[in-house]
């Protein structure tokens, strides 16, 4: 029988959780090392912006005890990718202190890797000015110096490469900076000679932990295990069980194309594969294909202030101003304009979400409205906070009186949750920098402390 190199994925994103004991028990059997994701854009860019966690301190410190006090036990490495959530310099920082605190309390010694992944503002000019700089795709604009001197954090997705080099060091814990998400997974396969193509395709099923499996989520555990011709995926939590059409499923996952899958210098050709059962709730994958890349090109993730927000939140149950919620709010808009004439329209901007109607598609939206009740959300973006909250203020006061056609109160347009109504949400951020850089060497820096 071959021999595999086993990976444990303990949940999808670190600090989501995840049910201690079948990750305890999957060690009744060798394992070769235990990789998390911690990052993601998903949620946008307010926490490479703001440079703050997904998640919290306390849910980091908690998953990373239990995972750590595992992989040190049986001294098999333990990589974090996208350390702290978005992968920049506070957030890796955030998770070496972590880990710094958890060793302490363990009273146990360790060799940490710290990749960053941070890029200055000058490289990052300099490549522009050397054409090494292009959009990720056709409706993000071409970069500018100003932008790039407008856009304080920037990083960009490291491929296995630099956590190939920490492995080599004999690093026991691996923090990564941004990292290309299946990247830390593919790098442990590697460094154990297992094929890259194969090694990629169970990191992208791998990172967001029993997502695969039935039922999906990504707060349990996955264990993968690699071959030289193949690899299985299985459910830790023996209430989970992975299937050919589960795991297949989750390789279309957040993908462009049906099976073309890019990465820093690759891609993978997923066309090929091969989804069956080995065993109940073991499912064997073949034939993943990886391509190199004739240049090596990185995604460049950088996000700027452009706005402070303030919002408010209420519920409108009158059908009558349900009818004619829009011809309100263009009427509300107008008034406040009046009202603050002496202020440029382009200082702020005012927005309406209807929750129950079409907030979620907007005009896009095939269904026609048949509720008794909606939920309404209206922001104002301004260009600075004290802005945000006068021209929200004058909103919510203007609709909350606002007479509109047949109404039969004097006042009560709107019902709101909370007190006070108006919450000022603080900086707004956009991803400025969404763009590939073409690179001749690893420009990763790799740093090793004895804690």
């Amino acid at each position: 029988m071959q021999k595999g190199i086993k990976i444990i994925s303990p949940c999808g994103i670190l600090g989501y959780g995840f049910p201690e004991q079948p990750f305890l028990d999957a060690f009744n059997e060798k394992i070769h090392g235990i990789v998390v994701d911690a990052g993601s854009t998903d949620a946008g860019p307010h926490k490479l912006g703001a440079n703050v966690s997904i998640v919290s301190r306390r849910a980091l410190k908690k998953d990373l005890s239990i995972i750590l006090q595992k992989g040190l036990t049986h001294r098999i490495p333990v990589i974090i990718g996208s350390s702290g959530g978005a992968g920049a310099k506070k957030h890796v920082e955030l998770t070496v202190e972590i880990v710094r605190e958890i060793l302490a309390e363990l009273n146990t010694h360790a060799r940490i890797g710290i990749i960053w992944a941070d890029f200055k503002q000058q490289t990052i000019i300099d490549a522009l000015k050397e054409g090494r700089i292009t959009p990720l795709s056709s409706n993000i604009p071409n970069l500018t110096i100003e932008t790039i001197l407008d856009t304080k954090t920037i990083v960009a997705q490291m491929g296995h490469e630099p956590i190939l080099k920490a492995l080599r060091q004999r690093c026991d814990i691996i923090l990564c900076g941004r990292s290309y998400d299946p990247s830390p997974f593919a790098a442990l396969g590697i460094y154990h000679g297992m094929d890259p193509g194969l090694s990629y395709h169970l990191g992208k099923i791998l990172e967001c932990g029993a997502l695969c499996a039935e039922p999906g989520t990504t707060k349990d555990g996955i264990l993968g295990t690699l071959y030289r011709d193949s690899f299985t995926v299985q459910a830790l939590n023996p209430m989970r069980k992975c299937t050919p059409t589960s795991v297949a499923a989750h390789t279309f996952y957040e993908k462009e194309h049906p099976f073309i899958l890019h990465g820093p210098g690759f891609k993978l050709n997923l066309e090929n594969c091969e989804f069956n059962e080995a065993g109940d709730g073991v499912i064997e994958v073949r034939n993943s294909q990886y391509i190199a890349d004739d240049e090596m090109r990185i995604k460049l993730e950088g996000a700027r202030k452009i706005a402070y927000r303030t919002f408010v939140i209420a519920g409108i149950r009158d059908p009558l101003l349900i009818n004619q919620l829009e011809e309100v709010e263009k009427e509300v808009v107008r008034q406040v304009r009046n009202y603050f004439a002496e202020i440029s329209v382009n200082d702020y901007k005012i927005n309406f979400y209807h929750y129950g109607k079409d907030a979620v598609l907007g005009e896009q939206e095939p269904s026609l409205f048949f509720g008794h009740e909606i939920g309404v959300m209206f922001e104002v973006l301004a260009k600075d906070q004290e802005l945000a909250n006068a021209i929200c203020a004058n909103v919510r006061s203007t609709f909350l009186h606002f007479g509109y056609v047949g109404r039969k109160s004097t006042a009560g347009n709107l019902a709101f949750p909370f007190a006070p109504s108006d919450i000022e949400f603080g900086p707004v951020y956009e991803f400025s920098i969404y763009h590939l850089m073409r690179i001749t060497q690893d420009p990763f820096l790799l740093e090793i402390v004895e804690v």
